[in-house]
């Protein structure tokens, strides 16, 4: 076992499924097998859901396909998500994780607490850098490994607002300038920023986290603090 840092060039140690999952089991929601070969959990206020959604290959994220989408709705007599948030394969565990306890905490999920400012000055606080071009909008790891900008969404980013423009968060890390992404989120436009700056703070945490195996990509820019 290697407790490692930084987090973000971590990985998932291959077991992004099962934390996530026994995360959302131990919060108490329940879960069910879909007929498309996907996991859905659902709160039990039945006003968020989150769906392990790889089998069924949905779409992609910076060339990665997406493993994890979580959705909250207004209200149980709403069938429309408010907003949508998507997580590829290799995003750190204990980082969604973190998301989703905020977002299983909050009474309101689709309610608007704080202004987007809120989500770079949880990753300047931590060390994080603003970009020269763009500082009120995207920061960049210190080893510019890793990046959280407020951008247009992806294609096939869904969300409530039908207003055809959307601006979202987007997460990313990507180990070398020319080389691919190791994961990517996307958060679509109303995702509350409160939310979004739980995840930052925590994708920027100084706590090492561990790992059983490391992606090869990253090997070189890891530091091991331990071996238990």
């Amino acid at each position: 076992m290697y407790w490692v840092t930084p987090r973000h060039l971590a990985g998932d140690d291959g077991a992004l499924a099962e934390r996530i999952g026994d995360a959302l089991t131990d919060f108490g929601w329940r879960m069910w097998p879909t007929s498309h070969d996907t996991l859905l959990y659902v709160s039990t206020d039945g006003l968020c859901w989150a769906e392990w959604i790889l089998a069924s290959y949905p779409f992609e994220l910076g060339g990665l396909p997406v493993a994890w989408q979580v959705s909250a709705r207004s209200g149980t007599d709403s069938a429309m998500a408010e907003w949508n948030a998507y997580f590829t394969a290799d995003v750190p565990h204990e980082v969604l994780a973190d998301f989703l306890l905020a977002l299983d905490a909050r009474t309101a999920p689709d309610a608007e607490f704080d202004g987007p400012d809120v989500v770079l000055e949880e990753l300047c606080s931590r060390g994080w850098l603003r970009d020269a071009d763009r500082p009120r909008t995207t920061a960049f790891d210190p080893g510019f490994s890793a990046g959280v900008s407020l951008e247009l969404t992806p294609p096939l980013v869904r969300d409530a607002d039908p207003y055809p423009v959307q601006v979202g968060w987007q997460a990313w890390a990507q180990p070398g300038l020319d080389e691919p992404y190791l994961w990517c989120a996307s958060f679509s436009a109303s995702v509350p920023n409160d939310l979004v700056a739980v995840f930052a703070s925590s994708l920027a945490s100084p706590t090492p986290v561990p790992r059983r195996t490391l992606p090869a990509c990253t090997e070189d820019r890891i530091s091991i603090i331990r071996q238990s």
